[in-house]
Formats: structure tokens, C-alpha cells, sequence
């Protein structure tokens, strides 16, 4: 890349290194291209400097410190990519605006709450239609097993194995592939949905395992918005960090109530996290760990497992 290259060359070039490494980059490519948008009308020409990735990072629509902080982290990763083809590129001060990422508690479902979510589901209009059933069993799978929503919804037929009772994930994050096994009862709602749907739809447009009444994909937008209506109509009030409970909570469910069965079975959680980590598809233990604070639950199991611990070791 030479001293002349414009932002936009730098930033095909910072993306596409990204991509072949396995990232996706869709967030990041999308604030990117934006950048892109704010530097050309601010006719800026020559090497980034601090004062123009700092003024982007302000420039959201809704200019807080903690967005700043958000939006500076996303670009910081190109500043230093391009620092080192051209030594004249700035790169902006770490936490310039404070920590870009915030950990905020989620929403735990309690299995009320689960249940009146698939029986909402169940009876989205019209009545009867193949599209009631795919939102109960898609929200139903992603509470049965901690996938994430894209996992879900990017399912073909042939990755739903009834005989062995797995999932096979082709494409989790950072493009990894993961075989999900299930729990029998899980295995006969997908096996009731994917009969459903063949005496439904006689010839589906797609090989996607969730589909609409016209044998289409299921969207990712049509799922978030009948997922926001059920929530409004269901009248949940959060319980986390976030102004409402969200479709992603499901997975943060299940991992915090697995976490708070095995303490409360006095399992050895150091010998057994590695499992689960694999399970859900994280790409260190240290992302798994993380949920050991999501609730006031998991936090007074593992006190009261320190304390008795503790206990034993003074004698």
C-alpha cells in the first residue's frame, strides 16, 4: 500500500486481511464505510490523523461517551493496520473515551417467562399458519440449547440429525463448525416442526430448516420483530442492564442456568467449563467464565462453594 492510497483503498485492504484471517466484519466493515463517508466530507486527504478518527468516533447520531467509546474501539484495530504500512497514520489513544466495552447484565428468563414466550409464539397470526411454528421452535431451540439466533436461522435439513440427535453448525463465529448434541424432547419438537412443514409446503424454495408459509427463509428482521410484539404484549419488565429483555438473552439463560446446576450439584466447574464453552461455540473459556457474573444466583453459589472451601482448608 502506497503513501498516496486513499481511506477507502486502506479500508478494502484492512477488511479483506480480517476476512481471510475468518472474520465476517459485517459490524465493522458497516462503521468503516462510514468512516469512509465522514472523512470524504470533510475533504480530508494525506495519513489519519488522532483529531479525524476522534471526531468520527463523536459523530454518532447520538453522541454519548460510552457510543464514543464504542465506535473508537471498532476503529482503532484499522488505525494500527494502517500505522504499520505507513508509520505517518496516527493511531488514537486506548480508551481515549473510557472502556469501549461494557459488560451489561442480562436478561434471565425465568421458565414462566419461557414458557408464555412459545405459547405467544404459537398463536402469531393468522391462526395456524407454518409460521407460528417456526417462531415457538426456533425461540424453543434457542432456549433448549444456547444458540445463537444466526446459528439458528442459517440451518439446513440435512444439518438436523434426528437418528443421533444433533445439530451440526456450519456457520458459528469466526467461521467455526460445532456439532450441538440435544436433548430428546428437543429432538421431537424439531421432528414435529420438520413434518409440519413437509405436509405445509410441498416444494420450499429454500433448504433452510426454519421457513415461512411460502417456503422462504425465515428473516432474521421478521424474527426480531415478532420476538419485540410478543414481548410488548407479554408486558416483561427487564431485569438486566439493557432497556429490554432481548432474543439474545436466551443463550445468556442457558449457560447461567447450566453454570447454576452444576454448582448447586457440587460439579467441579473448572473440569466441566470446557465442555460447555465447546457447546455453545465460544472461542476461549474465558468468554464462558464471564456469565459466572451475569446473575445474583451463580454469584451466591460460588460464595457459598468458596466459603466451605475456605472452611476446609483451615482445618
Amino acid at each position: 500500500m502506497s503513501h498516496s492510497s486513499t481511506i477507502l483503498e486502506k479500508v478494502h485492504a484492512y477488511l479483506a486481511e480480517r476476512r481471510q484471517a475468518g472474520c465476517t466484519m459485517h459490524v465493522v466493515g458497516s462503521q468503516l464505510k462510514s468512516f469512509v463517508r465522514f472523512a470524504q466530507t470533510r475533504a480530508h486527504r494525506g495519513p489519519l490523523t488522532c483529531a479525524l478518527l476522534l471526531a468520527w468516533a463523536q459523530a454518532s447520531r447520538r453522541p454519548r461517551e460510552r457510543t464514543a467509546a464504542a465506535r473508537l474501539t471498532q476503529i482503532r484495530p484499522f488505525a494500527q493496520f494502517c500505522h504499520r504500512l505507513d508509520p505517518r497514520d496516527e493511531i488514537p489513544p486506548a480508551e481515549f473515551f473510557g472502556p469501549g466495552h461494557r459488560h451489561r447484565t442480562p436478561h434471565i428468563y425465568s421458565a414462566a417467562e419461557l414458557r408464555a414466550l412459545l405459547a405467544a409464539a404459537a398463536q402469531w397470526p393468522p391462526r395456524g399458519c407454518l409460521r407460528a411454528d417456526s417462531y415457538s421452535t426456533l425461540f424453543g431451540l434457542l432456549a433448549a440449547t444456547g444458540l445463537r439466533l444466526s446459528e439458528a436461522l442459517a440451518l439446513e435439513r440435512h444439518d438436523v440429525d434426528f437418528e443421533r440427535g444433533l445439530i451440526h453448525v456450519r456457520e458459528g463465529k469466526f467461521h467455526k463448525t460445532r456439532y450441538v448434541p440435544l436433548h430428546a424432547s428437543t429432538i421431537r419438537a424439531l421432528h414435529r416442526y420438520a413434518d409440519r412443514c413437509e405436509h405445509a409446503i410441498s416444494f420450499p424454495a429454500a433448504q433452510k430448516f426454519f421457513l415461512t408459509d411460502q417456503g422462504l427463509p425465515l428473516a432474521l428482521r421478521s424474527v426480531q420483530f415478532a420476538f419485540e410484539r410478543i414481548r410488548e404484549q407479554l408486558g416483561w419488565i427487564p431485569r438486566g442492564g439493557h432497556a429490554a429483555p432481548r432474543i439474545h438473552d436466551l443463550r445468556f439463560t442457558f449457560i447461567c442456568r447450566r453454570l447454576e446446576r452444576w454448582y448447586a450439584q457440587d460439579v467441579d466447574v473448572d473440569r466441566v467449563i470446557l465442555s460447555l464453552c465447546t457447546y455453545v461455540g465460544h472461542v476461549n473459556v474465558t468468554s464462558t467464565y464471564w456469565y459466572l457474573t451475569a446473575t445474583p444466583e451463580l454469584m451466591r453459589l460460588a460464595a457459598r462453594r468458596l466459603r466451605r472451601a475456605a472452611g476446609r482448608s483451615s482445618l
